[in-house]
């Protein structure tokens, strides 16, 4: 299993619209096959950055996710939302 540590920075005026952005990406994963699990942190120092945490079956299954129609129409108008780009790495699940 493959672990996605995504942060993003949310405009300070555009922080609920990016919640609910990402929440309605984090429906729509949890229908994918390999989806596993998925959690939202909001930084305490930060409230405008948003972490997600998404398990994955396979590197492959969340290539093929962020290929999908359904992530695209998912984050659709994120662009718009952010701060600067969002940062992502993946990490081996391990224990």
């Amino acid at each position: 299993m493959i672990g996605v540590l995504t942060h993003h920075w949310a405009k300070v005026d555009k922080i609920n619209e990016a919640r609910k952005l990402l929440d309605r990406n984090g429906d729509a994963q949890s229908k994918a096959p390999g989806f596993v699990s998925r959690q939202t942190l909001i930084a305490l120092a930060d409230p405008a950055k948003i972490t997600t945490l998404v398990v994955w079956a396979t590197n492959d299954i969340y290539e093929a996710w962020r290929a999908s129609p359904q992530r695209t129409m998912a984050m659709s108008g994120a662009d718009r939302l952010w701060a600067k780009p969002p940062e992502s790495e993946r990490f081996q699940l391990v224990g």
